[in-house]
């Protein structure tokens, strides 16, 4: 069945019981992912994923593994990512077993009306669906006070649509960045602060200079304009952690339109699908990076990324503009490999 409008955060923060399958589908899918790890956080439960693919050869997969006990005794949730009609027959097993031990989160992009995963999912009783849609500037700021607030952050409109803005309206970084600006100021529900301009200076969201484009650069193995750009860059660091978020925002977009590649669907395709959810200037660089990486290295680079971000932050890394250099550095050399 289709969730209510409105009622989708309470779907995922109290799950109901009976629902056995979970089918998050739009182009955001930094959306659709943000709500399933929300209900894999209210279940306190670990996620075990499943390629989608391997459900063709063997659909009774899914309702075997979503029928069995934790080997730890714990809570579950099968997680597959990306969807598609390749699940169906998969998802009509897991519907009609007779019982189950862990419900099943599917992320999917864009489905028509007439894909039968997405038919099945509106219309059972056992299986919720929801459509994540692309936020626009004004939403997006009434996410950030949203979010904000659970973090226990005050903020003005105008704090608020700075945050939107350097994350791309992206509810996933949009997240990250609060949580982090929470911890730097010290601020909780029971605790609330406000956020200013120059906290968000400090460690905030990426606003101002051209910090996605040096990752870009990184990305897709221009090595030579790197190091142009690492020369221009503040020599006491203070850029740093902007790139690296910026390097993590551009991640979480590759992400889950290389993982649609792996899964099957041609480059063009998948570049075609995403429509107005990416600025047509940004078209052949993403295209020429996904030719360039695999789900596997971008993971890599992501694991790596998150590291140094933390070492910087706790002051145990070499000087910050050194080691971001290395780091980008080696990940263009990377990519020229590819």
């Amino acid at each position: 069945m289709k969730a209510a409008k409105g009622s989708i955060g309470r779907s995922v923060d109290q799950p109901d019981p009976s629902i056995r399958f979970y089918l998050f589908h739009g182009t955001d899918e930094s959306q659709s992912s943000a709500l399933g790890e929300r209900l894999v956080a209210a279940l306190k439960a670990s996620k075990q994923a499943i390629a989608p693919a391997s459900l063709r050869s063997d659909p009774a997969l899914l309702t075997d593994e979503a029928g069995a006990i934790d080997m730890f005794g714990g809570s579950k949730v099968i997680w597959l990512q990306p969807a598609s009609e390749e699940s169906l027959a998969a998802v009509e097993a897991l519907l009609d077993a007779p019982a189950l031990e862990s419900p099943v989160v599917a992320i999917a992009g864009r489905l028509t009306k007439t894909s039968g995963l997405l038919k099945l999912a509106d219309s059972h009783p056992r299986a919720l669906s929801h459509v994540s849609y692309e936020l626009d500037a004004r939403d997006a700021e009434r996410l950030v006070t949203e979010l904000g607030r659970t973090e226990g952050l005050r903020m003005q409109p105008i704090i608020a649509a700075r945050i939107a803005e350097g994350c791309s309206n992206d509810r996933r970084m949009i997240a990250q960045e609060l949580a982090k600006l929470a911890l730097y100021l010290h601020a909780s529900p029971n605790a609330p602060k406000e956020l200013d301009s120059e906290a968000l200076d400090a460690v905030g969201a990426a606003i101002g200079g051209d910090f996605l484009g040096i990752a870009d650069l990184a990305l897709s193995g221009d090595v030579r304009s790197l190091g142009e750009a690492l020369a221009d860059m503040d020599e006491g660091g203070r850029d740093a952690i902007p790139v690296i978020r910026s390097l993590q925002r551009r991640l979480l977009m590759l992400a889950p339109i290389r993982a649609r590649v792996d899964a099957g669907d041609s480059v063009a395709a998948v570049m075609t699908s995403m429509g107005k959810a990416l600025f047509w200037k940004d078209k052949p660089l993403v295209e020429r990076m996904l030719g360039m990486w695999d789900s596997s290295g971008l993971a890599r680079v992501a694991e790596r990324a998150g590291d140094l971000e933390r070492r910087l932050m706790r002051g145990d890394a070499p000087p910050p503009a050194e080691a971001l250099g290395e780091e980008l550095v080696a990940i263009a050399r990377q990519a020229r490999r590819r």
